[in-house]
């Protein structure tokens, strides 16, 4: 087990390393918090509801709705969660629901007991917004998972 944990941490802090890459060229446009569901892996992946806020930098805040699914290696059993991400777009005139839409990339996390996860996502409106992580995901319980997340918006108005 512990041999499964070190290589789960080892693959979180590969991970972080990566999502600046993808942001270049980018301005922040706010941020998004999500409360993550719990839920069981089920070894070849996982899927978890989400209900989000994106707190823009100028205007108005936007509720969202959705889920997350790992598609890849995700073993055990968690409580809830929460989920920050910065949002990253071309520009800052964008029109509500711009989150609106599908992102995918890679995931890692690990969790024994509180843990820390890494997931640094695209998508959106011309796969033009990043998502790149801000705050780890507080959650709470048993489990390792690495692979393919992809995470579903839906405006909530």
């Amino acid at each position: 087990m512990r041999k499964l944990m070190l290589a789960g941490t080892v693959a979180v802090a590969s991970l972080a390393g990566t999502s600046g890459l993808q942001a270049q060229d980018r301005i922040e446009i706010g941020t998004l918090t999500c409360e993550v569901a719990g839920g069981t892996g089920f070894i070849f992946g996982s899927s978890k509801s989400l209900d989000c806020v994106f707190e823009r930098a100028e205007g108005p805040d936007e509720r969202y709705r959705g889920s997350i699914n790992k598609f890849g290696i995700d073993i055990g059993a968690t409580t809830r969660g929460v989920m920050v991400w910065g949002v990253l777009a071309p520009t800052s005139n964008l029109p509500n629901g711009v989150l609106n839409g599908t992102y995918g990339g890679v995931s890692g996390e690990a969790t024994v007991g509180l843990g820390v996860g890494a997931n640094a996502l695209i998508g959106g409106s011309s796969r033009s917004i990043v998502l790149q992580p801000l705050s780890v995901s507080g959650q709470e319980g048993l489990n390792i998972a690495v692979g393919v997340a992809e995470l579903r918006l839906t405006d909530s108005y």
